[in-house]
């Protein structure tokens, strides 16, 4: 069963989510509402990635270590000024963009498998990734008219 592989993407993806949000924070710190919700979408991707941990130990009986193929490396670190703030949210972005794949895959075994307390935590924490997903969505599109037309 490779469930536990994508369970520890999933987790480790979190986890890395998490390190951006909180570095994009403390780049940004002109941008107050930048700050306060990356700081509280860290706290988020922390509590998801706990929430996986008794289903990680539940399904990693006798299974190899996560392939390193199957992590990607999105973000490396913060810019700086209007442009690299919307660069940052776009990582954010497809970061984000990542979990939410990885936790439609991870419910679609949960469901196969019939366990009714994965699926469950997963849809709690995919919902949240869709937050998150709109946000920076939003948030892009509300930084992109100043960084891509006006020059600093």
């Amino acid at each position: 069963m490779h469930l536990a592989h994508y369970l520890g993407l999933l987790h480790r993806a979190q986890n890395t989510l998490a390190h951006a949000f909180r570095e994009v924070a403390g780049a940004h710190a002109e941008e107050a509402d930048v700050v306060s919700i990356c700081t509280r979408q860290a706290s988020h991707c922390d509590e998801r990635a706990a929430a996986l941990k008794p289903f990680a130990a539940r399904y990693a009986e006798d299974a190899p270590d996560e392939p390193e193929r199957l992590h990607s490396t999105l973000f490396q670190g913060t810019r700086s000024g209007g442009l690299g703030l919307l660069r940052d949210l776009q990582d954010l972005y497809l970061m984000a963009a990542e979990c939410d794949v990885c936790w439609t895959l991870v419910r679609q075994a949960a469901q196969g498998l019939r366990d009714e307390d994965l699926v469950s935590v997963v849809d709690s924490c995919a919902a949240g990734t869709s937050v998150q997903l709109a946000w920076l969505r939003t948030r892009m599109k509300a930084a992109a008219p100043q960084a891509l037309v006006v020059a600093e």
